[in-house]
């Protein structure tokens, strides 16, 4: 585990802590081949450069993102911004359904929106699987 995304889960509460804990480590098991870092200050993972999913401390809850999620038509994930991401947001680890995220991970493999190069297409978003 990158020490950045230690630092950020323990600084967590509790709960929050554990909701971190966990989704970190479904994450790291299902996309062994991704880099994982803190990125704009949360703890992402990226596939060949480009984010995937990630996790976020909102004021009542950690939000879980995936980049391309709304191309995943999960009924789950809950459209997020005006580009391609989706969400789902926790409040205790129970909530976590460990073999739905495991299928949204590997769609989050599978699907993916070109988020690496948004800027130099100036905000065109072009999928690449």
């Amino acid at each position: 585990m990158p020490h950045g995304i230690e630092t950020y889960n323990k600084a967590q509460s509790h709960v929050e802590k554990e909701i971190c804990e966990k989704l970190q480590q479904v994450i790291d098991l299902q996309l062994p081949e991704a880099e994982s870092k803190i990125w704009h200050a949360h703890p992402v993972w990226f596939l060949d450069g480009n984010p995937v999913v990630g996790y976020s401390k909102l004021k009542d809850c950690i939000r879980l993102l995936f980049w391309s999620g709304q191309t995943f038509e999960e009924p789950h994930l809950k459209d997020e911004g005006k580009f391609k991401a989706a969400e789902i947001r926790f409040t205790d680890p129970h909530q976590i359904d460990i073999s739905s995220l495991k299928c949204w991970l590997q769609k989050a493999r599978e699907i993916q929106w070109d988020y690496k190069n948004i800027v130099k297409r100036k905000g065109r978003l072009d999928r690449l699987k």
